[in-house]
This record gives structure tokens, sequence and C-alpha cells, in this order.
């Protein structure tokens, strides 16, 4: 199979196909697999179920050995798709903490960091005329 990256890919029922198409996608599509859920108050809000995170949003994990904790959102690496949270940390065998990566759709969105106006219009464009 060629290396060169197509978005047909992603109609293809193959497993070993879906994984090639995620392994291999540009920046500007693997940033759609970055999307974390809403909590209920900004999916009634803002109309949507979920959103690219981005840095500074506030997460609660929903599942794992961290489940329950919260936190900012330290960074998001875009290459691995996974995100790096404040507050939570795995102790190492040495006794050092290193911060885990974790999966975008093991988290939930509690508050979104809105100091962008572009995002701002992202979140408001949807929206029917009454909210």
């Amino acid at each position: 199979m060629k290396k060169v990256w197509s978005g047909a890919w992603k109609g293809s029922k193959l497993p070993r196909k879906q994984r090639k198409y995620r392994a291999n996608a540009p920046l500007h599509v693997k940033r759609k697999f970055l999307s974390v859920h809403l909590s209920k108050e900004l999916r009634a809000k803002y109309s949507r179920r979920a959103v690219p995170v981005r840095s500074g949003d506030k997460v609660k994990v929903l599942i794992g050995s961290h489940r329950g904790h919260t936190g900012k959102v330290d960074r998001v690496d875009m290459k691995r798709a996974k995100i790096y949270v404040t507050g939570i940390a795995a102790i190492k065998k040495d006794g050092s903490k290193v911060a885990p990566p974790l999966e975008p759709s093991n988290l939930m969105i509690t508050e979104l960091s809105l100091g962008d106006k572009k995002r701002e219009a992202m979140l408001t464009r949807a929206l029917p005329q009454g909210k």
C-alpha cells in the first residue's frame, strides 16, 4: 500500500486502512481527531456535542486511572493526538513526576478558553437565532 495520505481511506472498512488514515493524516485533519465532548451545560449553550480542544480549556477525565480529576489543558500534541493536563501526573520509578498523555475521547470540556475571537465566532455561528 502506498504511504502518501489519501482522504479516500476514510471510507474503507478495513481496520489497517483506518489506522493508516489516522497515522498518516496531515495536521489540519488530525485537529479534528482532537475533538472533546462538551459538558451538558456547554452543550445546551452552544448546541454542539464536541469541539477541538485547545490549551487553556478546563477538562475532566472520564475514563482511566485519573478518572474524576479536573485540570487545565497544558499542551496538545497534534502529531500523536494526545492531550496533557496540569494537575495530573504519573510517578516514575525514580520518584519524579511526568504528565501522562491523555486520549481526547476520555475527556470532557467543562470550561472553554474563549480568548480567541475566531473560536468564539465559530461556536456562536451555528447557534439558532433565539440562543
